[in-house]
């Protein structure tokens, strides 16, 4: 494939195009329809207007669509790639080669239908528009020989992937705050698209019915939505499992990690591992107590997800068995985790400071706006006067006794969340209770320390220490660490590096 001969997009696209400019005709014959039928026009000249708009929008998509491909042109040269793109403003972008760090391959369902595929080429920056060079419109086999040509390798590895999909993970797919939401923004998304159909009185009808129905009769018809909503959500979840992570496989190549996955829209992920700086166990709290976990990878030009996607773009596995995950992250890093280190008990109690803190200002709150609202006379209609206001002392004194207990199992499950450790290759940090991280980061990617010391922290003999990477979120924290224990662990962890500025310290 290397050459100096500039090359052309695949003009398959066109009837790709063809087929997606569709989503955008329909919205626009939809409103002309219902803006010609409010001024009465007869049916026949509704149906002559909204096919000829949507003749028209079809004809600009594929009208810019050509000029796209006729300005496009890319090569890939020993030294670079270069790609020529632009139809109001011309571009020239290059990037050499050997600063490739990732090759993105992803093709949806049209996509899939002509033989297409989308190539994004990462460049081990951080992730921005400028880091990025997409190529959309090629074929499945130019984008095959791209990526091995932009990635090479000796010879293919015949071993075992790193893992592999099975579907009895999918169990763990609803633990996920977006079961219990997702039906309800769905609702709405249906409402609105029923609205746009013109049929108003069907949706103010059917939100009245339901609304009185509620009222009537609370006891039964609010367990009954919730149920709803959650059977929805699982549902949901399941889809969105099903659609993200079918066919999932992660192997280890010649010098590369290589991700695939989707069942709709087929996804592959290319990432040289010279370029991975760790990987990451996060364990969100539903999750989490259900005893799964997901691995994720720390590592430079990672482009953005696309508008839409579903997971997050560094995502190496779904979510799996807490022990599975572990044990993969262990693979892809190459070394076990060292087990971390418990933090000194004065990090349990600044976290059940603030656990404390939080629910005397939740139930201040709490009290002032029960006073302000029985002050107010609004709630007259319950039976309660302005002048009654003491009587609802009830309001902010069970908030406390049911935020009290939360606040301190959460501030319990915070500090047992703390640890560190420092392994042979990583350094080992985790930390978070709504959702547990455990990062493995690779020593030799650390490039400097930040040192944070609060007036707290320094009252109770902590400070923070961040290590700075070039990587994923760019720096990693291990939080209220001793304060000789965090030093030593900054001078251990990357020698010399700090060395100089706890010389300054002693003196």
């Amino acid at each position: 494939m290397t050459g100096e001969t500039w090359r052309e997009l695949s003009r398959r696209n066109l009837g790709a195009a063809g087929v997606k400019s569709l989503a955008v005709a329909a919205p626009v014959v939809i409103v002309l329809a219902r803006v010609l039928a409010g001024a009465a026009w007869p049916w026949q000249a509704i149906v002559a207007a909204g096919a000829g708009a949507g003749v028209l929008v079809v004809a600009a998509v594929l009208a810019y669509e050509a000029a796209r491909l006729r300005a496009t042109r890319w090569r890939l040269t020993a030294e670079r790639l270069e790609v020529r793109t632009g139809v109001a403003v011309r571009q020239h972008r290059s990037i050499p080669r050997d600063r490739v760090r990732s090759v993105d391959v992803r093709a949806d369902p049209v996509r899939r239908v002509f033989g297409l595929t989308l190539v994004k080429v990462g460049t081990g920056e951080h992730a921005d528009a400028d880091s990025e060079l997409a190529l959309d419109s090629l074929t499945v086999r130019d984008a095959e020989e791209l990526r091995h040509g932009l990635l090479p390798h000796e010879a293919e590895d015949t071993r075992a992937p790193l893992a592999e999909l099975r579907w009895a993970w999918a169990r763990y797919a609803p633990l996920s705050v977006w079961t219990f939401a997702g039906a309800g923004l769905v609702l709405g998304v249906l409402f609105k698209g029923v609205d746009l159909l013109g049929v108003d009185r069907f949706t103010a009808d059917t939100a009245a019915a339901v609304w009185g129905w509620v009222t009537g009769r609370p006891w039964m018809a609010v367990p009954v939505i919730l149920a709803a909503n959650v059977a929805a959500g699982v549902v949901g979840a399941l889809l969105l499992f099903a659609e993200s992570w079918g066919r999932y496989r992660l192997d280890r190549e010649p010098g590369r990690l290589r991700l695939r996955r989707g069942l709709l829209t087929n996804r592959s992920l290319t990432l040289q591992e010279r370029r991975l700086r760790g990987v990451e166990i996060s364990e969100p709290l539903l999750l989490r107590l259900g005893g799964g976990a997901r691995v994720r990878t720390v590592a430079t030009g990672l482009g953005k997800a696309e508008e839409g996607e579903s997971e997050h773009v560094a995502a190496l596995t779904p979510p799996l068995p807490r022990e599975l995950a572990g044990q993969v992250a262990a693979r892809v890093a190459g070394a076990a985790p060292a087990p971390p280190r418990r933090h000194p008990p004065a990090a349990r109690r600044r976290r059940i400071g603030w656990a404390l803190s939080t629910v005397v200002f939740l139930t201040a709150l709490a009290a002032a706006a029960a006073w302000f609202a029985a002050a107010a006379g609004w709630l007259e209609p319950l039976g309660v006067l302005s002048g009654q206001a003491g009587r609802l002392w009830a309001v902010p004194a069970g908030l406390a006794a049911l935020a009290l207990p939360i606040a301190l199992w959460l501030a319990a499950d915070a500090y047992r969340a703390l640890g560190h450790a420092l392994g042979e290759r990583h350094l080992v940090s985790r930390r978070g209770t709504v959702n547990r991280r455990t990062v493995m980061l690779d020593r030799g990617g650390i490039v400097g320390w930040t040192i944070t010391e609060s007036p707290f922290q320094r009252r109770s003999g902590l400070l923070t220490v961040t290590a700075t990477t070039a990587a994923g979120d760019g720096h990693y924290d291990v939080a209220d660490i001793g304060r000789d224990d965090g030093l030593d662990l900054a001078a251990r962890a990357v020698p010399g590096l700090l060395a100089p500025f706890l010389v300054r310290a002693r003196q």
